[in-house]
């Protein structure tokens, strides 16, 4: 590859149009029937439009003739706009003591309560310190009790099991 754009990156317009026959599809949506790629390339050049393969997974494949500038600008639209809307769900994470005060706790769950109508999931991580450890009875209440105030907006996903030093539990936002 030294400077040259690889084929494969192009779109199938025109002369690399390689079927036998194709299904042809003029620029306003009429069926033009079935021919060979280059009886419709001369349609399309009459026309000053280009000859576009929509699908080559259709027996025999799909082509249509249109202004191929246009055709991609509508593409890329398309394209923006899905992305647009997509939403990425991101796992934010919530971390206490089972030792927590009140305050700190509802700190934590209208924290939660936030990521989960973002519409992120959330991991509720419970650590400990030395021999707290041997606590681990609380933190699954303290955890018991997140899911419980939260489950009008989130569903447990993961119930709350322990990871080393930490004990932790995934809630994810309810539909």
């Amino acid at each position: 590859m030294t400077g040259n754009r690889p084929t494969r990156d192009l779109p199938t317009i025109n002369e690399r149009i390689r079927f036998p026959k194709i299904r042809v599809i003029d620029s306003d949506n009429s069926q033009l029937g079935i021919m060979t790629p280059r009886e419709a390339l001369q349609l399309a050049e009459e026309k000053e439009l280009d000859l576009v393969l929509v699908t080559d997974k259709a027996d025999p494949p799909v082509c249509r003739i249109i202004d191929y500038g246009k055709f991609k600008f509508e593409q890329e639209k398309k394209a923006k706009e899905a992305k647009k809307k997509q939403h990425n769900v991101e796992v934010k994470e919530v971390k206490m003591r089972y030792k927590i005060e009140k305050h700190d706790y509802d700190v934590r769950i209208n924290q939660a309560k936030r990521f989960l109508q973002d519409g992120d999931k959330v991991k509720a991580t419970v650590m400990f310190r030395g021999r707290e450890i041997q606590h681990s009875d609380m933190a699954r209440d303290l955890l018991s009790r997140l899911a419980n105030d939260l489950q009008e907006f989130a569903e447990v996903q993961q119930f709350p099991k322990q990871e080393g030093r930490n004990m932790m539990m995934l809630l994810a936002p309810k539909k």
